[in-house]
């Protein structure tokens, strides 16, 4: 009998899939001394973004045999550290695919429609502020994506199928073959795709590369009238530069579901700034990426502990020198 540590609530069918032939513990424990004790049981691992996976957790669970991530971020887990020893790490790239997507489009309309400040505005004074908030059409302008995978993807077929807009894109590492599918415009460089679109929504995934894309000079490349929009990673986008520019009004808005810390401290910036939206990083909660992100854990996990290699293995090598 293995047995199978969660940080997190999980779905009951996620438990169920396990089956009466392992042990189910968590969510773990917040002191500190029990939760070390837990994790030392551990054949493997099922953790929400909140618990760090480093050498010392890896030392404390010397059993474990696999960590898993629903969902794509992996910055919480050490991923060298793991495979040196002998950790597998698996993820669930497609589970939240739809569910962020969606959520990049629903950021989009109420930057584009004044829904949250329309809202706002006639509770607190009423009918006669119809006039105060003037929206805009999305039909014929352009969407510029920050990188097109799966989620990139998804955005640019429901706003160019669905909306009538233009997409463009920057993205290095994008087939031109998958870009024609997609009738996605690629472009040669950041600044050009920042200078042209009227939105412009990020969906790379995090590096050292891409920490900090968006800064201060790029944002001074959008248009005065443009928004910014972040369901990817908070760390990508610098944060007080983008304050900065809405407060300034060097771009028109922006919508965020992502930060560098989070939860977002209540004296940052950004809550202040003027026309920006900001949800809790809730691109992903929806019932359906919840089920999708959390079956796909357990199989994987499941899959490693019977001997067979996942299909979502982040660190490939380990596998002839995983632990057995």
């Amino acid at each position: 009998m293995a047995t199978i540590v969660f940080d997190f609530w999980i779905h009951p069918e996620s438990r169920a899939l396990a089956g009466a032939g392992h042990e189910i513990l968590g969510p773990l424990n917040e002191n500190a001394a029990e939760r070390t004790r837990t994790l030392a049981r551990a054949d493997g691992l099922i953790l929400s973004n909140l618990l760090q996976i480093r050498e010392p957790e890896l030392l404390a669970a010397p059993k474990l045999k696999v960590v898993a991530r629903p969902g794509v971020g992996m910055d919480n887990v050490d991923i060298p550290a793991a495979t040196k020893h002998g950790v597998c790490v698996v993820n669930t790239p497609d589970a939240p695919s739809q569910s962020t997507a969606e959520h990049a489009v629903a950021l989009l309309f109420a930057l584009a429609k004044g829904v949250v400040k329309s809202d706002v505005n006639v509770r607190a004074k009423g009918w006669e502020t119809r006039g105060e908030f003037f929206g805009v059409e999305l039909k014929g302008k352009t969407l510029g994506l920050v990188g097109v995978g799966r989620i990139g993807g998804i955005v640019a077929k429901i706003c160019r199928d669905g909306l009538g807009m233009k997409v463009v894109a920057f993205d290095p590492f994008l087939d031109p073959a998958r870009a024609a599918a997609l009738s996605v415009e690629l472009r040669p460089d950041l600044k050009t795709v920042l200078a042209e679109a009227d939105y412009v929504s990020v969906h790379c995934a995090l590096s050292p590369q891409t920490r900090g894309l968006l800064g201060r000079e790029q944002l001074a490349a959008m248009k005065p009238t443009a928004c910014l929009i972040n369901c990817e990673r908070g760390p990508i986008v610098d944060e007080l530069a983008l304050a900065e520019a809405l407060t300034a009004k060097t771009i028109a808005g922006a919508g965020v579901d992502v930060f560098t810390d989070e939860p977002l401290p209540r004296e940052h910036p950004l809550y202040k700034a003027p026309n920006a939206i900001l949800t809790p990083h809730v691109a992903s909660h929806t019932g359906e990426c919840e089920r999708a992100m959390h079956l796909g854990a357990m199989e994987q996990v499941l899959a490693v502990l019977r001997g067979e290699r996942p299909k979502s293995l982040v660190n490939g090598d380990v596998w002839e020198k995983r632990r057995r």
